[in-house]
């Protein structure tokens, strides 16, 4: 019994791992990107376009407002179309991702904005055009924030995913509804808590040290 136990949690950690890895790499490609538009399109930015910064902006907020168990159930006809089925970890990954890119753009946003105009400025006398300023100092620049930005995200997501576990996505979530809850197993509740919580831990200590690194 035991072992059997010790198999549904490796292999619920392995489903959680799974489903915020895949969602986290979109969050950071996608995230970044609007958090680019939203700096490069302000009225000051280097593509000033207000009105699409604010269109973008609203969007952004309105989908962030959302609670994320209500934005899970609101996306499964999209889920379902994207992965074929509205259960399981890959259909975890559509609203774990669509929510958290919105989160990720506005933490990246800030980091971004922290970057000294005069830097900027400067590489645009020496001749670099807007793109070439964007990947090869705006990015630079601001990567240290970006790094612990993404982990913060990260562990938002770890978190999320337990929601969506708890409503048929799997995972440690899921693990912990089943057997902690609905058949009141202590022991696997809080095995399941000793678990998220170590991946939590490791995410943000390995976050924390890239960033430090990037800064020097």
């Amino acid at each position: 019994m035991l072992s059997y136990k010790i198999d549904l949690l490796l292999q619920s950690t392995i489903d959680t791992l799974a489903m915020v890895g895949v969602s986290a790499l979109f969050v950071f490609i996608f995230g970044l990107i609007l958090a680019l538009i939203l700096v490069t399109t302000d009225r000051q930015g280097i593509f000033a376009a207000p009105k699409v910064n604010a269109l973008l902006g609203f969007v952004i907020n309105t989908t962030r407002s959302i609670p994320f168990l209500i934005l899970m159930v609101a996306l499964i006809p999209l889920t379902r179309l994207i992965v074929g089925t509205s259960y399981g970890i890959w259909a975890a990954v559509v609203p774990l991702t669509i929510a958290a890119i919105p989160f990720f753009a506005r933490i990246a946003e800030v980091s971004l904005r922290e970057v000294d105009s005069t830097i900027i400025e400067a590489a645009q006398s020496l001749g670099s055009n807007r793109p070439r300023v964007i990947w090869h100092v705006l990015i630079p620049e601001a990567l240290p924030g970006l790094v612990a930005g993404f982990t913060v995200t990260i562990v938002t997501m770890i978190n999320s995913s337990a929601i969506a576990g708890a409503i048929g996505a799997g995972g440690l979530g899921d693990l912990a509804y089943r057997y902690g809850y609905q058949r009141f197993d202590g022991q696997m509740m809080l095995a399941v808590i000793v678990v998220l919580v170590i991946i939590v831990m490791v995410v943000q200590f390995l976050g924390d040290m890239l960033a430090r690194s990037l800064s020097h």
